[in-house]
């Protein structure tokens, strides 16, 4: 199933409220979506950079009957990183998008690159809008710089903090396998036993080996 751009911009009139809309936002809207292009229903869930669903003719090779066909993209679902969010983002993209993205640097400089009319998704004008405010709230945000002592207190308490992380999972294996410090005190008499064992084996064999060289 497919719509149009312009129930697209019905929908989000109709959403916002044409009385709330500010002089001058309704023209800029209609740049904004695309008017003519059919878009199907599952672009709205991805980034399809204008590859969208044709219509055309099969002709049969005998006669030239021609039967009414239709192609679609080819649409992959992949994870894409986004360094401004500092994770990865799972989204449905065509192979031509794919490309575009590999052009411009990464999935954060396609959509900053790439101009409103252009996105016409509502996947696509989501992210975008998103991404730009966080760029922009990120510019105007101080930069601080540590002095190397600084970054090394850093790095140990980042460690520190690791060490801790395993300590609790460890402990809370115990809780949850019934873990108990008799057990660990069975552990531990079973090493020590064993170091004492081995200790005599040693002392074993030094002894044999004085008295082959007594009676040499």
């Amino acid at each position: 199933m497919a719509f149009r751009g312009k129930e697209m911009m019905k929908k989000m009139i109709k959403k916002a409220g044409e009385s709330n809309l500010a002089p001058g936002v309704k023209e800029q809207l209609k740049k904004c979506i695309p008017d003519t292009k059919v878009v199907m229903n599952r672009a709205k869930r991805g980034l399809y950079a204008g590859r969208h669903i044709q219509f055309g003719n099969r002709i049969s090779e005998d006669g030239g009957n021609k039967s009414r066909r239709s192609w679609k993209p080819n649409v992959q679902e992949k994870r894409l990183f986004s360094y401004i969010l500092d994770r990865h983002i799972r989204v449905k993209v065509t192979t031509h998008a794919l490309c575009c993205i590999d052009k411009a640097g990464g999935i954060d400089e396609y959509l900053l690159k790439t101009p409103y009319h252009k996105m016409d998704t509502e996947m696509g004008l989501f992210w975008k809008a998103k991404i730009e405010k966080m760029y922009e709230e990120l510019g105007q945000m101080g930069v601080v710089f540590f002095s190397p002592e600084d970054e090394a207190k850093f790095e140990q308490g980042f460690k520190d903090l690791k060490l801790a992380e395993r300590a609790a999972r460890r402990d809370a294996r115990r809780q949850l396998f019934g873990w108990s410090g008799k057990q660990e005190e069975v552990e531990d008499g079973r090493t020590s036993h064993d170091e004492t064992a081995n200790a005599g084996d040693d002392s074993s064999d030094g002894d044999l080996h004085k008295q082959w060289v007594a009676n040499s």
